[in-house]
């Protein structure tokens, strides 16, 4: 090999070794920072999961205090599961318990405290929270729960609302949207027919427009 390509081998190596002293703390820290963010996602993770199977446990606690005929252990044990997954459906399954007692006031007051805004449940909760309004005599509250109904069973509880509220008008449009979107062989549909029926309206009208 030829002296001066040992030398510009070795020129090299000193290039390499003197670029290393000078950033390889750079490295090392960028190495670091790296491990560290991969184990802090998996500590994250490990905590999630951990969470999860938490709540899951306190879900099935729920359930067990209510099948114990203990509905007060088992608000306590809702409260614990606020802002969890299993929260809205905890509350959901203590509220119909209590209703089911005769506790229309107490189930009102579980599924209001159980109302995010943003949970994949509310519309379920909003709908049920809905039909013991209108049970308490509150209709107004019920339709300001359900402004923005859709769904059949939305807009069936809409026009139970709507109809106790003295609006026969507005509950007729409402029942005849609920029709137009329920299957014909649905057990339902009998049902709104006849409430249809009872605010003046005839299951023939909901193949036309329905009212605004």
């Amino acid at each position: 090999m030829a002296i001066d390509e040992l030398l510009d081998e070795h020129e090299q190596g000193e290039r390499v070794r003197s670029w290393l002293r000078s950033n390889g703390g750079g490295i090392l820290g960028g190495i670091l920072l790296g491990l560290a963010a991969i184990g802090g996602w998996q500590w994250w993770q490990k905590q999630q999961h951990q969470q999860r199977a938490q709540a899951g446990e306190r879900y099935q606690s729920v359930l067990k205090s209510l099948e114990g005929g203990d509905p007060s252990k088992a608000k306590a044990q809702v409260s614990a599961l606020d802002g969890t997954a299993y929260g809205t459906l905890a509350a959901m399954v203590l509220a119909k318990s209590q209703a089911d007692l005769g506790q229309r006031d107490a189930a009102i007051a579980t599924l209001r405290a159980a109302r995010n805004g943003s949970g994949s449940l509310d519309p379920v909760l909003e709908q049920r929270l809905a039909r013991l309004l209108i049970d308490a005599g509150k209709p107004q509250e019920a339709l300001a729960l359900l402004a923005n109904a859709s769904g059949a069973g939305a807009l069936e509880t809409r026009g139970d609302a709507e109809f106790a509220a003295g609006k026969p008008d507005a509950a007729r449009a409402s029942y005849r949207k609920a029709l137009s979107t329920t299957d014909e062989a649905s057990p339902q549909r009998r049902l709104l027919e006849l409430k249809l029926s009872e605010v003046g309206g005839s299951a023939a009208d909901t193949s036309a427009k329905p009212e605004a």
